[in-house]
């Protein structure tokens, strides 16, 4: 059975630095293992009272059912103000909702972070973290995975530069993939 990984980008921009890095995620070939790529490009924000008088935007329907499908999840982030990007919540909501209904239970997480910076956008790391505690997403603890200085990664056609870099990311996957093992061992 192919484990489905899907890959959830805390960036709208076209030219996004997660996007780029996701790109990169999803080419890596790894046998039982599966990456897509899933937009939280078009989802409206959240109002419970959409749920509550079951007027559910059908963008909301579509995102729940994909999320449903999937076995585990990397979410790509960047940093905004020291948390996660609001698009991101947004998605993250949408899928944790009805209460009783969330999508998210139970599955395998990883979060990859980046910035232009130095930090590498710990803070959106852990913030986004804290929201897969109460949600129940099952995080991958180490390897940790910050990326700093993320301007220089990429050539002018998106892809990763330099094989150390490469590498980190086929690495990071590689633990992911060895931690849903462990989680679907148990």
């Amino acid at each position: 059975m192919e484990n489905k990984i899907g890959i959830i980008v805390g960036s709208l921009r076209k030219e996004s630095f997660s996007k780029k890095i996701a790109n990169a995620v999803a080419d890596i070939q790894l046998g039982g293992f599966e990456f897509e790529i899933v937009s939280i490009d078009n989802l409206p924000v959240y109002n419970q009272d959409f749920d509550d008088f079951n007027n559910v935007p059908e963008e909301y329907t579509v995102f729940r059912n994909k999320i449903k499908g999937l076995n585990a999840f990397i979410f790509i982030t960047p940093e905004y103000n020291r948390s996660i990007p609001g698009c991101l919540k947004n998605a993250v909501d949408i899928g944790s909702r009805p209460s009783d209904q969330n999508v998210w239970d139970n599955k395998p997480a990883a979060v990859f972070s980046s910035s232009p910076g130095n930090i590498a956008a710990f803070g959106a790391n852990h913030h986004l973290r804290q929201c897969f505690v109460f949600l129940n997403l099952l995080v991958m603890q180490q390897p940790e995975v910050y990326i700093a200085n993320i301007s220089e990664w990429f050539d002018d056609e998106g892809k990763i530069k330099k094989e150390e870099n490469k590498k980190f990311i086929r690495s990071a996957v590689e633990a992911f993939t060895q931690w849903i093992a462990r989680i679907n061992k148990d």
